[in-house]
């Protein structure tokens, strides 16, 4: 790869390109096994050093799951999270939107080159996300689509995140390629509880099955990530901590009681993003002082 030419290239179509040794490169993707070289961007690409969680499912979603994956994707970004997503129709769209409508940020990850939009009725939602979002690709600009493409792109999705949410896929999927590649690098992945009469929704079922967390509402997705964002953070952190951080956790410690105390109570009383309270309690679990139960946290 001629990082050169990439960057050339990229600058030719109103896009950027971050080589794998860029300090914008995203840490956790160059921490899979098979990072990108090169990825093109456009819209901001700061975004892709934010703590996101992937929304992916069915092209033929049913309305229900459509509904689910705008509602948790708007709340997911209230709580201080970005939503990555395919572009693709179906869930991928609504995953997009719920976070845009909410105020919040989402990512984009395409299999086509920055210049191409693949599906085109999605162009204006590419338009919007350029704006207030980001889109991004290892594909060199110009390129189609190509059925090849998308499972390749599956792995930079799971990889830029903390975890992957299925919210509605049949068996087989391709969503469940995203979540296998989720399991590989390490990632956590979460399934909604379909009916067992729900053709489409069997492949979350199995998913669930085989020791993926399910999902009844937003908390059950947040609970699960703090050991991973704690893990970002370690990623991110080229310096030494600032002075007082030991003193914030102190005083996040004070709030946690000998008897169990809600994540929603410790977000309410710290009045910071949720995804931040929870790598602090990931560090205040590693370091034994406090301990995670059933409905919280107690101190030790």
């Amino acid at each position: 790869m001629n990082v050169a030419k990439a960057k050339a290239a990229a600058l030719a179509v109103d896009a950027i390109a971050l080589a794998v040794d860029d300090e914008q490169y995203p840490p956790l993707l160059r921490a899979i096994q098979d990072p990108p070289p090169v990825l093109y961007v456009r819209g901001d690409p700061g975004l892709l050093l934010g703590a996101q969680l992937a929304v992916v499912g069915s092209r033929r979603a049913s309305p229900a799951a459509l509904r689910v994956a705008q509602l948790l994707s708007g709340q997911l970004t209230q709580a201080g999270l970005h939503i990555c997503s395919g572009l693709a129709l179906g869930i991928d769209g609504a995953a997009h939107r719920g976070a845009l409508d909410a105020g919040g940020k989402s990512v984009a990850v395409i299999a086509t080159g920055i210049d191409r939009v693949y599906p085109h009725r999605h162009r204006a939602l590419a338009a919007q996300l350029e704006q207030v979002g980001c889109l991004v690709t290892e594909f060199p600009p110009g390129t189609p689509p190509r059925r090849q493409n998308f499972p390749q792109r599956n792995r930079i999705i799971s990889g830029l995140s903390l975890g992957v949410l299925v919210v509605e896929a049949a068996l087989p999927s391709g969503s469940l390629i995203t979540a296998g590649t989720a399991l590989a690098q390490g990632r956590e992945v979460f399934a909604l509880p379909w009916s067992i009469l729900h053709e489409g929704g069997r492949g979350c079922l199995q998913l669930i099955r085989d020791g993926a967390k399910m999902v009844l509402s937003v908390e059950d997705i947040l609970e699960e990530l703090g050991p991973l964002y704690a893990l970002q953070q370690d990623c991110f952190q080229t310096a030494a901590p600032v002075e007082g951080a030991l003193s914030q956790e102190s005083w996040l410690l004070d709030m946690v009681g000998f008897e169990v105390t809600t994540l929603d109570t410790l977000v309410q009383r710290s009045a910071r993003p949720v995804a931040q309270v929870l790598g602090e309690l990931s560090a205040l679990e590693l370091a034994g002082q406090i301990a995670r139960s059933a409905g919280g946290y107690t101190r030790c």
